[in-house]
């Protein structure tokens, strides 16, 4: 039986929130697979780290900084990826963040600065890189959902608000792309140890009632977000678009 390897040489993905988690992890696989890594973040020091890291596995990246909720940045970032690196024919939107209160204390700028990094900018994003992949028969888009797309927790509203309404967006363009052979697909990844839920982790009783509620027992590895992006951006995604696929330790099935 012949052993399935992913090639993504001679194309370019362009990841935001590339600087660490979940991000970074996506940004190392692909890189591994032939991709060029148009890391985009607004922490130059961390993405010249993965930068440095990608380049260790004999990869290529390049590091671009943009604040990805404002509409100008976004357009300045597309001409400065497109003049050094080409065009993108891959786009993650990992950039994301969760303010965890109630929703009668939350005030109307941390209510849209939660919208406007985990929803607005995958809109501004795609407006701006889509182009780039109709007509060529190949791109790929990788929105980063959340298994709060499809369950919540208290004091989740605006994460889950900004997760449900992504995974809409998902669909729709998925379904505006059908024919262009570009594929759009969610990522919801369940409990993993990233900088984001460190709150939780090192909180004794947060983390063992987390704990307890993962089927599998553990928090998920940063690594297996990695393989999964790198096989839907693969030629053997290329039949699957317009769903979400939990990651997740079995947490939604139960």
């Amino acid at each position: 039986m012949s052993t399935f390897t992913p090639q993504l040489a001679g194309k370019l993905a362009l990841i935001t929130g590339a600087s660490k988690g979940l991000g970074r992890a996506m940004a190392l696989a692909l890189a591994q697979a032939g991709a060029t890594i148009a890391l985009v973040s607004r922490d130059q020091a961390k993405l010249a780290s993965v930068k440095a890291e990608v380049q260790a596995l004999n990869g290529k990246a390049e590091l671009f900084i943009a604040d990805v909720r404002q509409e100008a940045q976004v357009a300045t970032l597309e001409k400065e990826v497109t003049a050094r690196c080409g065009p993108a024919q891959i786009l993650i939107n990992n950039a994301g963040i969760n303010i965890r209160k109630n929703l009668t204390e939350f005030t109307l700028d941390e209510w849209q600065s939660v919208i406007d990094t985990n929803l607005t900018s995958v809109f501004l994003l795609c407006r701006a890189f889509v182009p780039h992949m109709r007509g060529t028969g190949y791109g790929r888009i990788l929105n980063m959902t959340s298994i709060m797309s499809h369950i919540s927790l208290p004091q989740r509203s605006a994460y889950s608000a900004s997760k449900a309404a992504l995974l809409g967006l998902t669909k729709a363009l998925a379904l505006e792309l059908a024919t262009e052979g570009v594929t759009v697909n969610g990522i919801s990844p369940g409990p993993f140890a990233t900088e984001m839920n460190q709150v939780l982790i090192q909180n004794p009783e947060a983390n063992a009632q987390f704990l307890s509620s993962i089927p599998v027992g553990r928090w998920g590895k940063v690594e297996d977000i990695g393989s999964l992006a790198l096989f839907l951006c693969s030629d053997a995604g290329s039949f699957i678009t317009g769903t979400d696929i939990l990651i997740d330790g079995g947490w939604c099935a139960r």
